[in-house]
């Protein structure tokens, strides 16, 4: 990890187009201003890894679907739709 000292108004470059800028101090608190592409996503720290854990129970999830009702005779119909699928229409 590289580590810099700045005073407020003072910029770090990060590659061609990033820079961070130093915009407040204020006790053990300290500002920072991001100047970055629109392609780029800036988040802090604790909201990425929110996204992160989001994102991870998303995918591990499964769908709910919801319960359908087809009366007494639709589910044997739909039985014999699917049968009638795989085995072909006699």
């Amino acid at each position: 990890m590289l580590i810099l000292s700045r005073k407020i108004d003072e910029k770090i470059v990060i590659g061609d187009d990033i820079s961070v800028s130093i915009v407040e101090i204020r006790g053990d608190q300290v500002r920072v201003g991001v100047d970055a592409p629109k392609n780029v996503k800036v988040f802090r720290k604790e909201v990425f890894d929110a996204i992160k854990a989001e994102n991870l129970a998303a995918s591990e999830s499964r769908p709910v679907l919801p319960i359908m009702d087809f009366g007494p005779l639709g589910s044997a119909a739909l039985r014999g739709k699917a049968l009638e699928q795989i085995v072909g229409k006699k």
